[in-house]
């Protein structure tokens, strides 16, 4: 484990059993703080790396600090304000930072609470603070995605074009993201008429988009998580696989034996596609781990395949050359998936 993520680790354990007592800047400055720039490589005990309560004359307003100040190759580069953990950052508390990033050589600013940090640069006007962060992270709920940008601003790393070549994307991401979330929560008006526009026809009442925005809410939700179920089913699909294959000594592997269970499940199969595609087309191969259906008994030409030689079972669908693995539950399961079985033997079909 990296030193970065064993840091972070730590202050997320921090901050969520002592929370109650970061009350000040102080303390969000000596518990968070400080600790996350010397996980970054940064000597938080050299005044002249680390610099503390920043000043710069040019700013104008006498006794106004930065709070930390970053030097890299003896150039500030980063400037950094921290706040109680109890104050949601908002635009107003980007004042400093937004007044000696024009006079510093500073590239990037950074706002935090000791909780949630907001990364700043220059992207919509050269030596101008950005009033929207590029990349936005919560110390108590990070991912490895989020480790790798941090290491662009390791010391040892710390590259000003690397960052800022992904620094645009990152903020539209962002920026992204935050919208699909409170639309996801607070579908406005206009989404739940585009969402629901080609499946309910009558006039847009109060009481109508009251209970469409509700739908809009709940299939927004299942559409995620039925992509998670998705993507989960195919890992374990491809874990179990793995297991057989190791846990099964070549010298005893047994022979293909087709089940009742296959047995109805290609018939199930061949009966969705039949108005689609030639019965006589349809043909059933048994491996050793997996049943598979086919179009003209070529193995080009997969419809389907039936992974039931095992405690969870899958249906392997092809939209195109790749197999997504589906749990399925029962036979009647299959045909949920009807559509995209027609689907792929119209594909074959017009072959």
């Amino acid at each position: 484990m990296s030193t970065i993520e064993e840091s972070l680790r730590a202050i997320s354990e921090r901050i969520k059993s002592h929370s109650s007592t970061m009350a000040t800047e102080e303390a969000v400055k000596t518990a968070v703080v400080l600790p996350f720039l010397r996980a970054l490589g940064y000597d938080v005990f050299d005044p002249t790396e680390v610099v503390p309560e920043f000043t710069a004359d040019a700013v104008g307003k006498k006794g106004e600090k930065v709070d930390y100040a970053i030097k890299i190759d003896n150039e500030i580069r980063i400037l950094i304000e921290c706040k109680p953990i109890s104050v949601a950052l908002e635009k107003k508390h980007l004042d400093q930072l937004y007044r000696y990033f024009s006079v510093t050589n500073a590239k990037f600013a950074i706002l935090t609470n000791g909780r949630t940090f907001n990364f700043y640069t220059d992207l919509e006007a050269p030596n101008k603070l950005d009033t929207r962060p590029f990349f936005i992270f919560d110390v108590t709920d990070f991912n490895a995605s989020i480790v790798t940008e941090l290491r662009k601003f390791e010391k040892s790393a710390f590259d000003v074009a690397a960052i800022l070549a992904t620094a645009e994307r990152l903020k539209y991401t962002s920026g992204v993201k935050q919208v699909i979330a409170k639309l996801i929560e607070e579908p406005t008006e206009e989404f739940v008429r585009i969402a629901s526009g080609g499946v309910y026809e009558g006039r847009m009442t109060a009481q109508v988009k009251e209970m469409l925005s509700g739908v809009v809410r709940a299939a927004f939700r299942e559409v995620i998580m039925d992509t998670v179920k998705s993507r989960l089913s195919s890992a374990l699909a491809d874990t179990e696989e793995v297991i057989e294959k190791i846990d099964t000594p070549v010298e005893d592997e047994p022979e293909v034996v087709t089940t009742e269970e296959e047995r109805e499940g290609y018939m199930i199969v061949k009966a969705i596609v039949r108005d689609t595609i030639s019965p006589k087309r349809v043909v059933m191969r048994d491996q050793k781990t997996y049943c598979g259906i086919l179009i003209d008994n070529n193995n080009r030409k997969p419809l389907a395949r039936l992974w039931f030689n095992r405690s969870v079972k899958y249906i392997g669908l092809f939209d195109g050359d790749n197999e997504e693995r589906l749990i399925v539950d029962s036979l009647d399961q299959i045909y949920e998936f009807s559509d995209r079985l027609r689907v792929t033997a119209k594909r074959y079909s017009e072959q």
